[in-house]
């Protein structure tokens, strides 16, 4: 093993260990809050995190040997077994990810609606045609016997037939990406827009009740006022963070493999073992860092995650606030002045925290 495949096996091990602790997080957190089961995002993040964990259980390991070893695994027909495991897992975490996409759109668009109407069993339906699709592409994988060991990929994945089946391949392997990378991209990109313009218009509408506030209270101390239009500057951009990762993501750690699977498709072109098995990697990378993007930064999660750490040490956590401090620019300026703040008021209340309520879960 040369300095190359010793560098690609020690991202591969960290990416392994990641991916296997985070998704098991993610697991343990769903089936210690009932709360986070009874959501339907829940459901969905649940089956994102039980596809990225076999993968990395049962897939990652292997590719980690092809790239040690340089050879197949030596038990017949272990290839095609992983090469369909690898297959279906894939496509799967893509389409999951433009589920939960559609999810956040939802609850942020329409939260009424949402809260009302799309239980549980909807989310188990999007799962089922996710299930669906990436069942019959791989299915049809392994009956035309496409999935073997690619030197190229050190990985039991798709296989390069040879000349006679090129052409059926080929347009296989443009409509499994079609619908495993490209239909996924352009929901994510399309409902994080929609997400985006929601996102902007409840924050233009707390920067005017900043502004407002600051005005009626011009006898401000000059530092409180400057840490509340910190604190406008700062939401302005939470939402375009959050959702540029989210696409970056997905493109950084799909993109190359994808490419360098349709390039391969061209008689002339040669992939180098170093460059396809560090564009294995990304695609395996995206189950390490799926559990940070949608579950354990965030705030429903942090707060479980605190709870099972409290209980574990037998300790009583703090109460947690029910709302985001930079968000609460009545709240800074009586805690800074030492004053009670006035209740707020209940006129068109309910629909407000609604609202609110579901981009905080939604971001």
């Amino acid at each position: 093993m040369g300095p190359g495949e010793a560098l690609l096996a020690g991202l591969l091990v960290m990416v392994l260990a990641v991916a296997l602790l985070s998704n098991a997080l993610v697991l343990l957190c769903c089936a210690y809050s009932a709360e986070l089961r009874t959501r339907a995002s829940g459901v969905l993040l649940v089956n994102l995190s039980l596809g990225h964990l076999l993968l990395a259980a049962l897939d990652m390991p292997f590719t980690l040997l092809g790239v040690m070893r340089g050879r197949t695994p030596s038990v017949p027909g272990a290839c095609q077994v992983i090469g369909f495991l690898d297959t279906f897992l894939a496509s799967n975490a893509a389409l999951s990810v433009a589920a939960l996409s559609a999810d956040q759109w939802l609850a942020v668009g329409f939260p009424l609606r949402y809260a009302g109407r799309l239980r549980p069993r909807y989310a188990g339906l999007l799962l089922g045609c996710a299930w669906g699709q990436s069942l019959a592409f791989s299915g049809a994988a392994l009956g035309c016997s496409w999935l073997g060991y690619s030197s190229a990929f050190a990985s039991c994945s798709l296989l390069l037939p040879p000349e006679p089946e090129r052409a059926r391949f080929a347009a296989f392997t443009a409509t499994l990406h079609a619908v495993g990378f490209v239909l996924p991209l352009a929901v994510l990109c399309l409902t994080s827009l929609q997400v985006h313009r929601v996102a902007r218009s409840h924050c233009q509408r707390m920067d005017t009740v900043t502004m407002k506030a600051l005005v009626l209270l011009a006898d401000l101390h000059p530092s409180v006022r400057q840490r509340c239009l910190i604190q406008q500057k700062r939401r302005r951009h939470r939402a375009t963070k959050k959702i540029g990762i989210a696409i970056a993501t997905f493109l950084i750690c799909f993109a190359p493999y994808v490419m360098t699977r349709l390039a391969e498709l061209v008689p002339f072109v040669t992939v180098n073992a170093h460059w396809g098995i560090l564009s294995k990697c990304l695609t395996y990378s995206k189950a390490a860092a799926d559990p940070f993007t949608y579950s354990l930064l965030r705030r429903p999660f942090r707060q479980v995650l605190a709870g099972m750490v409290h209980r574990l040490l037998k300790r009583t956590p703090r109460p947690a606030s029910t709302h985001d401090s930079s968000l609460d620019v009545a709240g800074v300026v009586h805690q800074l002045l030492k004053r009670t703040p006035r209740p707020a008021s209940t006129h068109n209340g309910s629909v407000d925290t609604e609202n609110d309520s579901c981009l905080q879960q939604a971001h």
